[in-house]
């Protein structure tokens, strides 16, 4: 492992790195907010189905 070198590629990534701005922040946000409340609802469905069948789940 080349210290220096390692050191020196991680410099030059945030160098080039930008900020993002307020609308591309926004996108992101309202996506990755999408994305959790989905995951929340399939989890939601999956536990209402499996209380209402006899015999399966607690």
């Amino acid at each position: 492992m080349d210290v220096p070198y390692d050191l020196n590629s991680y410099i030059r990534v945030l160098k080039l790195a930008s900020t993002p701005s307020t609308d591309e922040f926004l996108q992101v946000s309202k996506i990755a907010g999408a994305g959790i409340l989905l995951i929340g609802f399939i989890g939601f469905l999956m536990f209402a189905v499996m209380s209402l069948l006899p015999g399966v789940g607690a």
